[in-house]
């Protein structure tokens, strides 16, 4: 046997054996338990019941026209109006943003406007006299950055200042709830209801999300079929009857605001906030629900801009997952199940040999000249198989979650041929490139900075589309039969 056919049987093998980590952990995931939201629960409900939310909006440079189509989403939310309050939080050296906001709050009469001022501003001192009596803000009691006021300028900073401030002027008679969404993010009108109803069973609640403009272009089908993968699918098993720490997805998700200050509000130090605060609330017994209404959201439509946003990701889970875990009090075996939640991106490092390695013994086997042991054989169609139904699965899941968006079966059909397997195989090696930045930025300490995703307003058509046809369903609800419906 030659060296080189050595290395490649080496090689193989460690693939193989990587593959089967992975597929074990898939197996894992989705044998837990997922804890949903039951709409049926809210006609059980009486409105006077229904908590108090308020809903912040972080916006950094954004354009008028994609907070506008935001807006008309949230006009249709089914709630009471005295019930809830919505906040946009732009920076208030934003002066393009906030003149924006100003005019839409003229349109939308819901929408008040807070611009965040500069941390030296004393108004900030409800935020640093709340950390310095809470140990769970423990990044401002420990560590390298232990007191700094200097936060860096992310959406969390907007959404710490926001909370901490609402929390002291607190517009209601009691306890709220705390939701916050991304600049394009497009609630269903029970968004709202749907915290009504899951709160009364959960501590944190969790909506999904899916792109509305996912077949603008190729990369937009790619990356919209990573959401569909881990917040449409997999992401739900992490309630698991609380059993497993949870990450949050950083939008269109729920705290008690009594729970989020008494645990310290959010880690200001984090590329994304998201994994941390997730873990953070699991670690104190706090549970998860899922609601599976989603929000409707841009994905990127470059690969630039995609690899951009995945790399802020990575880095924000390599420091979720270092640091925190052991000042949280996480022990091993919760560490271990922690990182879990990562492994399955990390795997598409595996890829870089897997691919190559594979259709080597692919060509081998052909000829019929494998080198190969049997059993390796054998391991490799296990994985296949296994690879083949979670993708069929994936595909099936893929096929209901578009309906809302794509509402002709054509279009989705076409989006299923976009995303079939081979070019998944292609999306996955790109994975590799914000895989490596990210964790450079881990190890560089960067991700301070604001690196924000370019909104497009891509979702304009979409969305009123979405809301139209909710006005339609209130209307045909609403009216007597043989009467004609009456425009909301």
């Amino acid at each position: 046997m030659s060296m080189i056919n050595l290395v490649l049987i080496v090689l193989f093998i460690i693939a193989q054996l990587a593959y089967l980590c992975t597929m074990l952990i898939e197996i894992y995931f989705i044998t837990r338990p997922v804890n949903r939201v039951d709409m049926e629960e809210i006609k059980d409900i009486s409105q006077d019941d229904y908590p108090d939310i308020i809903l912040f909006y972080p916006v950094l440079r954004e354009l008028e026209s994609t907070m506008r189509t935001t807006f008309v989403s949230l006009e249709n939310l089914h709630y009471p109006t005295e019930k809830f309050r919505i906040i946009a939080i732009p920076n208030d050296n934003d002066l393009p943003t906030v003149e924006s906001l100003e005019r839409l709050a003229r349109e939308f009469p819901f929408l008040s406007v807070m611009p965040v001022p500069p941390t030296s501003d004393p108004r900030w001192n409800v935020v640093w006299d709340d950390w310095q009596a809470n140990q769970n803000a423990y990044w401002f009691h420990k560590g390298p950055r232990a007191g700094v006021r200097d936060l860096p300028p992310k959406k969390t900073r907007q959404l710490i200042y926001a909370f901490y401030t609402t929390y002291a002027n607190n517009p209601f008679k009691g306890d709220f709830l705390v939701d916050y969404i991304d600049a394009d993010s497009a609630p269903p009108a029970n968004h709202f209801q749907a915290a009504a109803v899951g709160m009364r069973h959960y501590d944190v609640l969790q909506a999904t999300n899916i792109a509305g403009n996912l077949l603008d272009t190729m990369p937009a089908s790619w990356f919209a079929f990573d959401h569909l993968c881990w917040d449409a699918n997999k992401y739900g098993h992490l309630t698991a009857n609380g059993h497993h720490p949870y990450w949050v997805l950083g939008k269109g998700l729920f705290f008690k605001a009594s729970d989020l200050k008494q645990l310290g509000g959010f880690h200001p130090w984090m590329t994304i906030e998201d994994p941390e605060v997730g873990m953070r609330f699991w670690k104190n017994g706090k549970t998860l629900g899922l609601i599976e209404a989603p929000l409707v959201e841009e994905v990127p439509e470059t690969l630039s801009n995609g690899i951009t946003q995945r790399k802020r990701w990575v880095a924000g889970f390599f420091q979720s997952l270092d640091t925190p875990l052991k000042e949280m009090g996480f022990s091993r075996y919760e560490r271990f199940k922690a990182w879990l939640n990562f492994l399955p991106c990390l795997s598409f490092w595996f890829n870089s040999v897997g691919i190559p390695v594979g259709i080597w013994a692919l060509v081998e086997w052909a000829k019929g000249t494998s080198p190969l042991p049997h059993w390796t054989v054998y391991l490799s169609a296990f994985n296949v198989l296994c690879f083949a139904l979670l993708l069929l699965g994936q595909y099936v899941i893929t096929w209901r979650r578009t309906a809302l968006v794509l509402p002709s079966r054509f279009k989705r059909l076409w989006y299923l041929i976009r995303v079939n397997p081979i070019s998944l195989m292609i999306f996955w090696l790109v994975w590799m490139i914000p895989l490596w930045k990210g964790w450079r930025m881990y190890r560089k300490d960067a991700g301070l900075v604001w690196e924000r995703t370019i909104k497009i307003n891509a979702n304009n058509d979409i969305v009123r589309e979405i809301v139209a046809s909710e006005h339609a369903e209130d209307a045909a609800s609403t009216t007597p039969a043989g009467a004609v419906p009456q425009a909301r």
